[in-house]
């Protein structure tokens, strides 16, 4: 899902929890909504370790490229994994959550995570692209 979308979710997210919790600090809002984008800097991370390049600009182009070769690969029936992104993966998710049970700030931002996630699962089941990322950090370290 590209970022514009995060962003938007994210901000209609935030209201609906600001609009439930109408007493709740801004800052918890603001870290929720922060964090259902932000959270896809290891897209940037992944896209500078493989090229060695920083600029941002560059992260986009490649990963436009990624998508061309992903369709490519996809209409002759190979089906691969993509990048590895160690923000979306269980374990990222359950340290934030438990760093959620020493600051409350921690909560909010995992809770902006796990939505981020729900958004990506739900994109990539409805694309097909479900196989593409590994979502546990431990499959990716014993590879």
């Amino acid at each position: 899902m590209l970022p514009r979308w995060h962003i938007l979710f994210g901000a209609l997210f935030a209201l609906f929890i600001w609009v439930i919790t109408p007493d709740i600090n801004v800052i918890y809002v603001l870290l929720a909504f922060l964090a259902s984008f932000l959270m896809d800097f290891d897209h940037y991370l992944a896209s500078a370790t493989k090229t060695k390049k920083l600029s941002f600009l560059h992260s986009l182009d490649y990963h436009k490229e990624m998508q061309k070769t992903e369709e490519k690969e996809l209409n002759k029936g190979i089906r691969r994994k993509g990048d590895f992104h160690i923000f979306h993966t269980v374990e990222f998710h359950l340290l934030v959550a438990v760093l959620g049970l020493l600051w409350t700030g921690f909560f909010y931002i995992f809770i902006g995570m796990l939505f981020h996630s729900f958004l990506d699962l739900g994109y990539s089941l409805h694309k097909d692209r479900f196989y593409r990322r590994e979502y546990f950090l431990i499959n990716w370290l014993k590879k």
